[in-house]
């Protein structure tokens, strides 16, 4: 069996709707190839989280008993007041898919807040805070060079009190981003951004102790995490976005 022939199958194979033989030669093929045996356990794993994040929506029972009196008056071969209930039941479902659809955003966008946080945690850890350690925007900005696929803006704020410290590579949201170090007495502020081609609303979050704030610009998305207090955060952010906008109005567009 070829990884293609496996890849097409495997969603029928799980669920259950993939006939015996064919199964019995699936796992076969899976209990003798590690790579393939990987690609369905990452698919376990969607499943799973689609489970875990995205509710699921019972119709009522009132809809319930609509469509019972519709195909009662259809097997009796009137179709008179068949259609009034059929189109309530086409409303609901409308309503239910435009709420599944709302539910698989959330799911993503949490997803995404998780593996930003994720982040920052993991460049706590000893060795991992910066891959290029300086106080320089001069030396930070083009050691992104040839790593990233855009040149990310690079600012110092020592003046302000929050000190460029460095800046290293990280892997978001199935990309590689520029993350930006910076300090504040004790604590470390983590500044992630990346192309982006649309806006998202600006929002403050808080998990585990750490807030989270992210905004776009026509440019870039920006995410700045840091158990720092909300407040303080919020005045970095400001500096950010201000510097950002003084840039905007200098360079030609």
């Amino acid at each position: 069996m070829t990884h293609p022939d496996l890849e097409a199958q495997l969603d029928a194979y799980l669920d259950g709707e993939l006939a015996a033989v064919d199964a019995r030669e699936l796992e076969g093929h899976l209990a003798q190839c590690p790579e393939c045996t990987r690609f369905r356990d990452g698919r376990l794993a969607l499943r799973a989280a689609i489970k875990a994040r995205v509710p699921a929506f019972q119709a009522p029972d009132a809809l319930r008993q609509r469509v019972r009196a519709a195909l009662k008056s259809t097997a009796r071969g009137s179709l008179r007041g068949v259609w009034r209930p059929l189109a309530l039941a086409a409303s609901f479902a409308v309503v239910a898919l435009g709420s599944w659809n709302l539910a698989l955003q959330r799911a993503a966008g949490d997803t995404l807040t998780d593996a930003v946080l994720a982040t920052h945690v993991r460049s706590l850890m000893p060795g991992h805070l910066s891959d290029v350690v300086s106080s320089d925007q001069h030396t930070v900005k083009p050691w992104f060079n040839g790593k990233v696929d855009f040149s990310p803006p690079v600012y110092d704020f020592a003046g302000r009190g929050y000190p460029l410290i460095g800046g290293r590579l990280d892997y978001v949201g199935g990309r590689s981003v520029a993350a930006l170090v910076y300090g504040r007495r004790q604590h470390v502020i983590s500044v992630l951004l990346w192309p982006t081609v649309r806006g998202a609303a600006a929002a403050t979050q808080t998990r585990q102790g750490y807030h989270l704030l992210r905004w776009t610009t026509p440019d870039y998305a920006y995410w700045v995490v840091s158990d720092l207090g909300l407040a303080e955060l919020q005045d970095f952010a400001h500096l950010v976005q201000r510097a950002d906008s003084a840039v905007a109005v200098t360079l030609p567009r």
